[in-house]
């Protein structure tokens, strides 16, 4: 069975970013970020009930402390300082959650923190250590220091795909500062492939290996209605959809 996960509650203050509400029928998880990259204690509050109220799962979303490049930008830390940042924002959402009577579910690293935790072991590491704290299972990746240390310490993690994100050709995504448009058609025959096949296509063409555990699919992706929607409605058709 298969989840399908939207990062959440980027908003912040005046600033509206991507349409949650509208997403999350379509979702079974919703990661929720926790105000570094984004968000604020308003947003993370609303985004807890909005989520709440469609019976969806929630996990936090830490990112680098980077909200002028959207936590989108590598930066250098240490292990402890991973885990450190990690546990705060981690720990803040789950005190929204909890004031909501909700648990948390998951954490999933966002944007650049995911790429170095694929890549850096100590970063890994990092967020195996703030995992551990909060017994909480990540979403990560395959084939990657994540999986790695995960596997080896023993932290339940399940292997998420992207939907709207393009491949390089060495079956990792490409992390970008915007998302570029994809139809609901060629999601279809995305997925499909992903789940079925176990590849997708890079930018040069190739096929590249891929597990697809948990589908991502991000709520500020041009016609990210229709996108979240078509891989519900592809996953439900397939009977591999699995509720929160």
């Amino acid at each position: 069975m298969v989840t399908i996960n939207c990062d959440m509650g980027e908003s912040f203050g005046i600033y509206s970013f991507g349409d949650d509400t509208a997403c999350m029928p379509y979702v079974t998880h919703a990661n929720i970020a926790c105000a570094f990259h984004a968000s604020d204690p308003v947003v993370m509050q609303k985004t807890v009930r909005a989520a709440k109220a469609a019976g969806i799962a929630i996990g936090s979303h830490p990112g680098l402390p980077d909200r002028e490049g959207f936590g989108r930008r590598r930066m250098q830390m240490t292990r402890e300082e991973v885990a450190a940042l990690v546990i705060y924002q981690t720990g803040a959402l789950q005190a929204f959650a909890r004031a909501e009577g909700m648990e948390l579910s998951h954490i999933k690293p966002h944007g650049a923190l995911f790429g170095m935790a694929q890549n850096e072991m100590p970063v890994a590491e990092a967020i195996a250590d703030a995992a551990e704290t909060f017994g909480l299972p990540v979403i990560a990746y395959s084939d990657c220091c994540m999986s790695e240390v995960f596997t080896r310490r023993g932290i339940p993690f399940s292997c998420e795909f992207y939907v709207d994100i393009d491949y390089g050709d060495d079956g990792r995504q490409i992390i970008s500062r915007e998302h570029p448009p994809i139809s609901a058609e060629a999601v279809t025959e995305k997925v499909l492939r992903a789940l079925k096949d176990g590849v997708t296509r890079s930018v040069n063409g190739k096929d590249v290996p891929v597990v697809a555990e948990s589908i991502c699919v991000h709520s500020d992706t041009p016609n990210s209605i229709a996108v979240a929607k078509a891989v519900f409605e592809t996953l439900k058709a397939e009977g591999m959809l699995e509720t929160a």
